[in-house]
């Protein structure tokens, strides 16, 4: 018997703090004093070292950025690390996003996939270490971060103040063991409306970081163009309703949500509506922005017409998402999020695309940069972790690379992500249908994360 089943006696106890969680609504807002990530993303960084102090253990809050949860004795630390925050709930949900609901062996809730189950079993893995008193060569943190879903900058301010570790995983991600992830560029490009006005406002999408599902554009044109734009609509790719007006009419597009890093799961509700409204107006009328986008994004997920196709064999090929868009007479702003090949250089990435931009009169500016991380395979964390998955599971560990951007870069080729998905699930985790976790899964999860974590403490 594994030592990582010793957590399964906590089942229930591990499930009700769960749902303790899921109910506060850590979707990032306006900052407040002492709450750079809003009161919510505060509240549920506060709860859980809440939950950990209750337990005996050492806690620490870095001015509600992250915070700590420690067990055990050494000069040196190892850490798993996830975060309490999350995106918004998003529609087309079918419980309560902030009431975690049980039904079928799943649990349903914004967070139980990504990230707060995750950051549950670390805890829970804590006090089993504790509650076993076991003889540590190295102390053991649980590292609970509260802007994870909006730049990560929470972990950049807890290292400011904490030590690095000498090892550690995050669970935000899938098995096996990630040890490589793209470069995160992002990118926001502006530009002017069109001579004539034709869109008045056209807006699409939550976060960068996700294909956006729906879209809306109020147009100001022709009772003839508006009929156009319904013609072509029925030979155009997408899913498209229109209401039409005295002063020209409503478009709606509806696409299907998936996560950046992956936007070939997705359907990108914007770009097919720019697409739409170009096969009708011309490049003047719907101003440099929509223009550009047309041209060089498009339905292209790789950046061929941006100019930044890249690809290496170690991680794959470049991709490219739209994820937000605003096209107003106040604002004219579209978002980018390019995950990059490890090889490759994100600066000159960005210098590309501004070039390539300026000569539609579109100026693209870098919001964000998040450089590669590559852990080589032979590394003694990595060959803690594939011991730990086959002693619990009986499987074998792969290696992969993704896109997916998660707290393992803020340990600076000191760390890697390491579940909490199995190979053979769909990830649930932004899909407008719910939010989910299987709860055997999650306990097996449970298992391997403290495998883990005892192996970092000892070994």
């Amino acid at each position: 018997m594994s030592f990582g089943s010793k957590i399964l006696k906590y089942r229930e106890e591990m499930l009700r703090d769960l749902a303790r969680l899921v109910a506060i609504p850590s979707v990032r807002s306006e900052a407040r004093e002492g709450m750079p990530f809003g009161e919510n993303s505060a509240r549920a960084l506060q709860t859980i070292l809440a939950m950990a102090d209750e337990m005996g253990l050492k806690t620490k809050n870095v001015a509600n950025y992250a915070g700590h949860a420690e067990y055990g004795e050494g000069r040196e630390t190892a850490a798993v690390l996830a975060h309490v925050d999350v995106v918004p709930a998003g529609e087309g949900w079918k419980t309560d996003p902030y009431v975690m609901t049980v039904r079928d062996g799943l649990c349903y809730g914004r967070g139980t996939a990504d990230d707060k189950g995750a950051a549950i079993a670390a805890l829970y893995g804590l006090k089993v270490l504790q509650e076993e008193k076991v003889q540590t060569k190295r102390r053991i943190r649980a590292i609970f971060g509260a802007g994870e879903e909006t730049a990560s900058e929470d972990m950049a301010r807890y290292f400011e103040v904490e030590p690095l570790p000498e090892m550690g995983f995050t669970p935000d991600a899938e098995y096996g063991i990630c040890n490589r992830e793209k470069g995160i560029l992002r990118m926001d490009l502006t530009g002017r409306l069109g001579e004539s006005g034709v869109i008045v406002s056209l807006r699409g999408g939550t976060v960068c970081n996700a294909v956006p599902a729906f879209a809306d554009a109020e147009l100001r044109c022709s009772a003839g163009q508006f009929q156009a734009l319904r013609q072509a609509a029925e030979q155009a790719e997408g899913d498209f309703t229109f209401t039409q007006a005295d002063f020209g009419g409503h478009v709606h597009s509806v696409g299907i949500a998936s996560h950046a890093a992956t936007p070939q799961e997705g359907v990108n509700a914007v770009v097919r509506l720019l697409r739409l409204l170009g096969q009708v107006f011309t490049e003047r009328e719907l101003g440099a922005l929509a223009s550009f986008v047309n041209r060089a994004i498009g339905l292209e997920l790789d950046g061929e017409s941006l100019g930044v196709k890249v690809c290496d064999q170690e991680s794959g090929t470049i991709t490219v998402n739209l994820g937000v868009c605003h096209i107003s007479e106040n604002e004219n702003r579209v978002c980018l999020d390019m995950r990059y090949p490890v090889t490759a250089d994100g600066g000159q990435l960005a210098r590309t695309i501004q070039e390539h931009a300026g000569r539609f009169g579109v100026a693209a500016t870098v919001e964000g940069h998040s450089k590669p991380l590559y852990l080589p395979e032979h590394s003694p964390l990595i060959s803690i972790l594939k011991e730990s998955y086959r002693v619990v599971t009986g499987e074998e560990a792969g290696i992969y690379a993704m896109g997916g951007g998660t707290y393992a870069r803020s340990l600076q080729s000191r760390g890697v992500a390491f579940g909490l998905l199995f190979p053979d699930e769909p990830d649930r985790r932004i899909h407008n249908t719910g939010e989910h976790i299987e709860i055997e899964k999650f306990m097996l999860h449970a298992q391997v994360c403290l495998e883990a974590m005892y192996r970092m403490a000892v070994e």
